[in-house]
């Protein structure tokens, strides 16, 4: 009988963190929650942060929570967070002050100021990645120009995942594919972009050496394991950028090419390459070109996503009516088809706020009809993401040379099974979706991988394929569809 593996996967999202218990025998992955809780940011002094050594307690509450439950027998712990954000370090190793949130609006008025020292195009040719007003190259241009005396110091930058690992192990790394985030790497040679650095006048010398998917970080602090009552277990790197870890579970094999969206509070939809893409074509297209398993290159779009719904349904609750979006659901499926749409890119939803209220205003300025009820709001916004996608899936494919006819959904996304069917209806693809919990299960596969109980990542990819089911939408009443894209398209521009 094979052994039977027990990996413990952390996974952080903007809204909310788990910990997943994974039982691999050998040919399938069994998966159990131990552990769920909110992650709220902070905002307090006109500044808005995560609050760490909360969610660090909770890391320790999932732990605690295995032990007592008779799995203290935990093979290897794995975490994987959002992108872009980090905690800065003293000299003695010590966190100064809590890591701003990505939506902090400190990096207003950023770009400008980047690029009156370097170019647009010599960012993205260095780096590769998109522009994004909250990238981690704009956070600490803004610490810099305010004197922030958090970063001058600073003499460790380490990003969330890093920080988490830093606190159970007291290793300081920095891993890959959460690093390709910051917009800060080279892309091409996978190793900080000091020229780029020095220009902008930030830091070179507080990033803490890198290590890829499946490499070891430590093992649990001996003050830790006895205070959790666990074993020195070990704690490895996954690939610790959400998304790297959710496209590591895309049940695709044996080298196929495939187009993904990693579906939740925002969609990152793109492919895998081996080597990045900084063409000007992809900079027209702000696609972005972020580290994967295998030194792989994720080169994709980011797109508002869910965000949109869930902010909508936070403001429908503050003003007392709390609806369930199985329930929101039902509403848009009986409002009127292609009434309203909208570009979810838009700058005015980026930020937190009275999203319906946002949405009726686009629509005003843009001579549409102004959506009323919230069945309404739920379906411009679920077909106004269709749209996005059927507008990224064709940019891909001019961009790349090649034709993507399955689009492969994963992440907490695909409990909308509307925007699941509209996404094949508008985009004219079959969509397969699933697995659900994408992201724990791609860091789970990683851990194996440092264990050695999976050989490689294809091996891995067909566990997957073998241990979760995946649902097929298939796209239906094409010609109105394609007719409301087109009305889609002109009120982007509008």
């Amino acid at each position: 009988m094979s052994k039977m593996y027990k990996f413990l996967a952390f996974d952080f999202g903007a809204s909310s963190g788990r910990a997943i218990l994974a039982k691999f025998d050998g040919e399938k992955i069994v998966l159990e929650e131990k552990h769920r809780f909110s992650n709220d940011p902070v905002t307090v002094n006109g500044g808005m942060y995560w609050d760490v050594l909360r969610l660090f307690h909770e890391i320790k509450q999932g732990i605690l929570k295995c032990a007592n439950s008779g799995d203290k027998d935990i093979d290897c712990i794995g975490i994987d967070t959002w992108g872009v954000d980090y905690g800065l370090l003293d000299k003695n190793g010590k966190l100064l002050g809590n890591p701003h949130h990505y939506r902090d609006e400190r990096t207003e008025g950023m770009y400008e100021e980047a690029f009156k020292k370097v170019s647009k195009e010599e960012i993205f040719k260095s780096t590769g990645i998109a522009f994004n007003w909250f990238n981690t190259l704009f956070q600490l241009l803004s610490e810099k120009m305010s004197g922030d005396v958090t970063l001058e110091n600073a003499k460790t930058l380490l990003f969330m995942p890093d920080l988490f690992n830093y606190f159970l192990t007291g290793e300081k790394r920095t891993e890959y594919t959460i690093a390709s985030t910051a917009q800060m790497l080279d892309s091409k040679n996978r190793t900080w972009a000091t020229e780029l650095l020095k220009k902008l006048d930030i830091p070179t010398d507080i990033y803490a050496d890198m290590i890829y998917p499946a490499e070891k970080v430590g093992v649990l602090k001996e003050e830790l394991a006895n205070e959790l009552g666990v074993g020195r277990i070990p704690v490895v790197s996954v690939a610790s950028h959400d998304t790297g870890s959710a496209v590591a579970s895309v049940p695709v094999t044996d080298g196929e090419d495939f187009i993904y969206i990693s579906s939740g509070t925002w969609s990152l939809m793109g492919v895998e390459l081996d080597e990045p893409m900084v063409t000007d074509e992809a900079l027209l297209h702000n696609f972005t070109n972020e580290g994967g398993v295998n030194k792989t290159i994720r080169f994709l779009k980011n797109i508002m996503g869910l965000w949109l719904i869930q902010e909508s349904r936070r403001q429908w609750d503050r003003e007392g009516t709390l609806l369930s979006f199985d329930e929101l659901e039902k509403q848009a499926r009986e409002a009127t088809p292609f009434a309203s749409l909208i570009d979810p890119d838009y700058h005015e939803f980026q930020t937190p706020g009275d999203m319906p209220k946002r949405i009726m205003e686009y629509c005003r300025k843009t001579g549409q009809h102004v959506p009323e009820t919230k069945g309404e709001v739920i379906r411009c916004i679920a077909e106004s993401l269709a749209f996005k996608y059927r507008s990224t899936v064709e940019g891909m494919e001019e961009v790349t040379g090649k034709k993507y006819n399955v689009i492969n959904i994963v992440g907490g996304g695909i409990k909308d099974k509307m925007i699941c069917s509209f996404t094949a209806n508008a985009t004219k693809r079959k969509v397969s979706a699933g697995p659900v919990e994408a992201t724990s299960i791609g860091n789970i596969i990683v851990q194996g991988m440092a264990m050695g109980a999976i050989k490689d990542l294809n091996e891995g990819r067909k566990i997957v394929k073998n241990s979760f089911p995946c649902d097929t939408y298939l796209p239906e009443n094409s010609d109105a569809w394609d007719k409301a894209y087109e009305k889609w398209k002109e009120i982007c521009t509008l």
